[in-house]
């Protein structure tokens, strides 16, 4: 059998609780490589995982150097994915990064034009376009029976979830921001995904620090990262905002690591001319009318294997030519988004994109 040899960049918790797992249950790749600033980390993946011939790495740049890998995969701190990954590009690797795609617009665009020029695959993870859930509803859409979808809602919300307080979670410099950016990418991909990736105009928002001196926890998401004690934290903790669409259609959003809501979900909550819906923590609804009667549908009750689903996703484009799902420009639009909103918050203002 053919495989993929893969070199993973960053061995936290990301990489341990999705990516490395995933790869694990496929007979079709092999790990070559792991790399981590903190060696002791990448020794302790190859362990756990038993990828015996991975080779170990702490400088991300001496292993693109050597490695034979056919792609390499990032897991590192935000501000590193675009610059990683773009060096990989340039190097002539395939490329899988987790979200978000960059910190900024002036990087995404790097990335993008280090793909364009490379031709090589760059791919970021979209997990939840995986759930089972989420290709229901996708094909409920596209064979009309939603109608026109014209407007609708979407969001990460928790009462008290934030990851890594002190850590480089909670350093602007170093995440590019709070909820919004971590979780944000999340649904308001889903939320354009399910709408047919129309082209965001305009947005507007809000930020807020409420909760950056409270130490109660409530969600196993506070697990990621780690905590450094009387660390930074100068990002927001909750983040609200209204999504403007060329083809008339608009997006509320909400995503918080803290805030007093009774408990924590996310959700993508869209509404057609035929028929709305809602997606919930992997869950799907949808609410319609037939013969004159309102109705209420339950599609799934839930389940995501979604990062497994887009990793090998990103395995099949590049053994079988399979066409991709997600397209470079959905990155940058998404980051224009994310930008944006900080910057309606810092002004007060709307922001055209």
């Amino acid at each position: 059998m053919e495989k993929i040899k893969i070199a993973v960049v960053g061995c936290g918790g990301i990489a341990n609780g999705a990516h490395l797992p995933s790869y694990k249950m496929m007979d079709n790749v092999k790990i070559v490589a792991l790399c981590d600033i903190k060696r002791e980390k990448a020794e302790k993946s190859k362990k756990d995982f038993s990828f015996t011939d991975a080779l170990i790495y702490s400088d991300y740049e001496k292993m693109l150097n050597e490695t034979d890998a056919d792609a390499i995969d990032i897991c590192t701190p935000n501000y590193l994915h675009s610059v990683i990954a773009s060096k990989a590009l340039e190097k002539g690797f395939n490329v899988f990064c987790e979200k978000p795609d960059a910190v900024n617009v002036e990087e995404a665009l790097k990335m993008k034009y280090a793909a364009e020029k490379s031709k090589k695959l760059l791919m970021v993870m979209r997990n939840n376009r995986f759930a089972p859930s989420s290709a229901v509803l996708k094909n409920f859409i596209k064979e009309g029976k939603a109608g026109e979808i014209y407007c609708g809602r979407c969001g990460w919300i928790r009462r008290r979830g934030i990851p890594g307080k002190g850590g480089w979670f909670t350093t602007k410099s170093q995440s590019g921001g709070g909820p919004l950016i971590d979780l944000g990418v999340h649904m308001i991909d889903l939320a354009i995904w399910l709408m047919g990736n129309p082209t965001p105009i305009a947005v507007s928002g809000s930020v807020y620090t409420k909760f950056a001196n409270n130490e109660l926890v409530d969600s196993i998401h506070s697990d990621f990262g780690e905590k450094v004690k009387d660390g930074t934290f100068d990002v927001e903790d909750l983040a609200m905002g209204f999504i403007k669409f060329s083809n008339g259609a608009c997006l509320q959003i909400e995503f918080s690591w803290a805030s007093n809501i009774k408990e924590e979900e996310n959700f993508v909550e869209l509404r057609g001319t035929k028929a709305g819906f809602k997606w919930r923590n992997g869950a799907a609804e949808i609410y319609s009318e037939e013969n004159g009667v309102l109705t209420d549908t339950t599609l799934l009750a839930g389940g995501n294997n979604g990062h497994y689903c887009n990793l090998k996703h990103f395995v099949d484009c590049l053994l079988n030519n399979t066409e991709p799902d997600f397209k470079i420009e959905q990155g940058v639009n998404m980051i224009k988004i994310l930008t944006a909103i900080y910057e309606s918050a810092k002004t007060g203002k709307e922001v055209l994109l």
